[in-house]
């Protein structure tokens, strides 16, 4: 943010409350669309793959498998047939998508992502020569996870927009017991780029945040720091979403087992500070999507798995530091298995929130877009 601009902000400080304290009808405008329902599939789990945008065209991943009723605790999706990685394409904003399905995408026969099956038949992973241009206008990388405790992970990317793919390239664990991916990365330079993995805590569980880097275009990779503590007993802290302020300053934002975290480093990733928890209460938890929007301010993204189950927002107008009301994007839910939103914002200012819904227990889980106008 330039200066001049950043002191406007501090001048507006009062106003900005007001702004706040503004009911959520006034301030959000927001329809929903469909991006991928089919009779018989669960899908599920935007924020495990990624999203991209390019203008009004935005590439989202998901996963769909063969729906099967499991108890209530459980995803209802069959672990034993396999289940497909997905894209899914709007061309228009979010207003309308079309679904596709890449066999340079697929992994090895038997792979297991989350427990569950994958369709194989791809290649197996494999050492990446390096030299990829980060900087290409057209680049996009997922990262995915073979499994969520003591695993190994890979990544694919593409120089044209999510058409074609090159991979899979081993990830290293970095001397850890094991890692599991999501895509979330930072592009610094030509070949330069940050990762932020899950690494399995020392008992071999997910899972806990780390930092690690690029400059040969991924050929070597880096460790460069862990984000906050090892989490105790049964929490994890996984599924980091992370956002560049300044050449120095990042903050990043990370599901713990029932809350959301965020934490900011202001020596270019090396150590870490605490935050805040701006949403301190998920249920049975859901991973944060978070964007600089293009006026400066972070929204926030993310399901609330307790009822009525909602996906909502939050905005932050000082780089985190503090946080504006919840904002209802979608509520009513059937149950619990909702969320894991990813979120772009669009040419014309509105916000694109990608996430996955179920309306009805006896209906398919489905993968959906709200589009909402975050004001001024």
């Amino acid at each position: 943010m330039l200066p001049m601009r950043r002191t406007l902000w501090v001048a507006m400080l009062g106003i900005s409350y007001l702004l706040w304290a503004r009911p959520l009808p006034d301030t959000v405008q927001e329809h929903t669309v469909v991006v991928y329902q089919v009779p018989g599939r669960y899908a599920a789990w935007p924020a495990n793959f990624g999203i991209w945008s390019w203008g009004d065209e935005i590439l989202v991943g998901f996963q769909s498998g063969y729906f099967k009723r499991q108890t209530p605790e459980m995803h209802p999706i069959d672990h034993d047939r396999p289940a497909e990685d997905l894209l899914a394409r709007s061309l228009d904003g979010g207003e309308t998508w079309t679904t596709e399905r890449h066999l340079d995408l697929l992994p090895p026969d038997g792979t297991r992502e989350s427990g569950i099956l994958i369709e194989g038949g791809g290649k197996p992973d494999r050492d990446c020569p390096g030299g990829i241009d980060f900087s290409n206008p057209n680049f996009a990388l997922t990262a995915r996870m073979n499994d969520p405790d003591s695993g190994t992970s890979r990544f694919y990317y593409s120089l044209n927009r999510g058409r074609n793919w090159e991979g899979p390239f081993k990830i290293p664990n970095f001397g850890q017991k094991g890692t599991a991916a999501r895509t979330d990365y930072l592009i610094e330079g030509k070949h330069d780029l940050t990762l932020f993995l899950t690494a399995a805590k020392s008992n071999g569980k997910e899972g806990h945040v780390m930092v690690v880097q690029t400059h040969d275009g991924a050929r070597t990779w880096h460790f460069i720091s862990f984000i906050g503590p090892e989490p105790t007993g049964d929490d994890f802290a996984i599924c980091p979403s992370s956002v560049r302020l300044s050449p120095t300053s990042v903050v990043t934002a990370i599901r713990h087992r029932h809350w959301i975290e965020v934490w900011r480093s202001d020596d270019n990733l090396r150590t870490w500070t605490f935050l805040n928890k701006p949403i301190p209460d998920t249920g049975k938890g859901n991973p944060p999507s978070m964007v600089r929007l293009k006026d400066g301010r972070i929204v926030i993204t993310y399901g609330v798995r307790v009822p009525p189950y909602e996906v909502r927002a939050r905005l932050s107008q000082d780089g985190a530091q503090t946080w504006g009301p919840e904002i209802i994007l979608r509520t009513g839910a059937a149950n619990w298995d909702i969320g894991y939103p990813r979120t772009v914002q669009r040419p014309d200012g509105k916000i694109v929130t990608v996430h996955y819904w179920d309306e009805s227990p006896e209906k398919d889980g489905y993968i959906a877009a709200t589009i909402w106008d975050p004001g001024h």
